[in-house]
């Protein structure tokens, strides 16, 4: 135990549902993690999580930013150790130098280690792939009152099951060994398929033939007339140029004029302004495109400008898995929903999943379906009748980006909510680790 040096700032979530003032603190040493004072806390890393995973006003955020180091990287076992401050696109730049990946990458290259191992992330080739806690052979857990555990599948397997996707409720993830795989090809060749509805989409996802492909759709939702109408895009490595190529981005830069974007561009007719310049110009594209590794993988970067749209207001976005068994009736009864409430939604896509459901993970071998949504009360009303359909077709809903979700919705189609409650109070008998999404959700 010892003195802690806090200071205050005001944060906001990603999506910007939530906006507060914090307590933080920035230790660089492993001996600064140990000196806590009987509070509540919470890591945080980039803080491009949608909902407020890391921070809440009754805990106090535990910045990781300095605990960026490569600790131990053995290419012939293909297996690095590293500290979780660490950003995905500082572990590419090293890890593609030795033709190694971790092929569970976010979305957005400037995303924490920590962060993705607490959400469970996943990405394009979800379907292939599944999500990270493939990739994940050891854990170094701190824990306030339980100290420094080991955790992996061999050794206290019911921490690491809790702590993989457990939203950081655990304890401060401090460093990972992950299991790489092989990634000789820098580069991609894409292929775009037209589509006119969500169950066209569908039929292509689940085409064979899909190996070391990475598909994911875009599809209009500006209206019940363009509803699905859009196009697949299909990776596939480049293996005849994509040796030659090099991988590197840059630290990540905010840009300056984001901030007096205050106001939401986003409406009905500039919605279908822009669907109808991007489909019109995939239209004239070829069949088939060359796209580097940055392209291909992390589209938004470049594109942060969608989100800034949104101006103060934010945005909201739902993640669905949904049984392929069940997909046609969910959507009648969406598309009935939306004809009688208008939402205005911004993106809908579409990609395959794989994995095992288990506590709060959003993995399962279903359907990945999105949607972005202006953050109005219209909108809030029609998610909250979607919320309705989920709990009746036995939909999971992921809690890790739509910020709305409450505890009853939660309880309701989380089968292990119960559970995983159950197993991190008998962990955790203080409940130390706390933030504003897991008090939204009762945790």
């Amino acid at each position: 135990m010892g003195t802690e040096n806090l200071e205050t700032k005001k944060i906001q979530s990603f999506d910007r549902s939530s906006k507060t003032e914090i307590y933080f603190k920035r230790p660089d040493k492993y001996k600064d993690l140990e000196n806590s004072t009987g509070r509540n806390y919470i890591a945080i890393g980039s803080n491009f999580s949608y909902p407020a995973i890391g921070f809440s006003k009754n805990s106090v955020s535990v910045e990781m930013h300095k605990f960026n180091r490569i600790i131990d990287f053995n290419k012939e076992n293909k297996e690095i150790t590293v500290e979780v401050g660490i950003k995905i696109f500082e572990l590419l730049n090293f890890t593609l130098r030795h033709d190694l990946w971790l092929p569970q990458l976010p979305g957005y290259p400037y995303i924490s280690l920590g962060g993705a191992l607490a959400t469970n992330a996943h990405g394009k080739s979800c379907g292939i792939h599944g999500t990270i806690r493939n990739n994940v052979k050891e854990i170094l857990l701190f824990h306030s009152k339980n100290g420094w555990i080991k955790i992996s599948e061999k050794e206290n397997k019911e921490i690491f099951d809790l702590t993989l996707g457990g939203l950081g409720l655990t304890g401060i993830i401090v460093s990972a060994t992950l299991k790489l795989n092989n990634f000789e090809f820098k580069a991609f060749n894409t292929n775009i398929k037209k589509v006119s509805s969500t169950e066209d989409t569908i039929k292509i996802l689940d085409e064979k033939d899909k190996k070391d492909k990475y598909l994911y759709s875009w599809n209009r939702a500006d209206s019940l007339k363009n509803f699905g109408r859009g196009f697949v895009f299909e990776n596939k490595l480049d293996e005849k140029n994509g040796k030659s190529k090099t991988f590197s981005i840059t630290p990540y830069k905010k840009n300056l004029w984001s901030k007096f974007l205050i106001l939401n561009f986003w409406n009905s007719l500039s919605i279908k302004m822009a669907n109808g310049f991007f489909e019109n110009y995939y239209k004239r594209k070829t069949n088939f495109l060359e796209d580097n590794f940055t392209k291909a993988m992390f589209p938004f970067v470049g594109k942060e400008i969608y989100f800034n749209l949104f101006g103060n207001q934010g945005f909201l976005e739902s993640q669905l898995l949904i049984d392929r068994s069940i997909f046609s009736e969910f959507m009648d009864e969406y598309k009935f929903l939306f004809k009688k409430y208008n939402p205005i939604i911004t993106l809908l896509s579409l990609k395959n999943m794989s994995g095992k459901q288990k506590y709060l993970r959003f993995e399962d071998n279903k359907i990945w379906l999105t949607f972005d949504f202006v953050n109005n009360k219209t909108n809030k009303i029609f998610m909250d009748k979607i919320d309705e359909l989920c709990v009746k077709f036995k939909i999971l809903p992921s809690i890790i980006k739509d910020s709305r979700i409450n505890e009853k919705i939660f309880n309701q189609c989380y089968p292990d909510a119960s559970l995983f409650k159950i197993k991190l109070k008998q962990f955790d008998k203080n409940r130390i680790y706390k933030s504003e999404l897991s008090e939204r959700l009762g945790l």
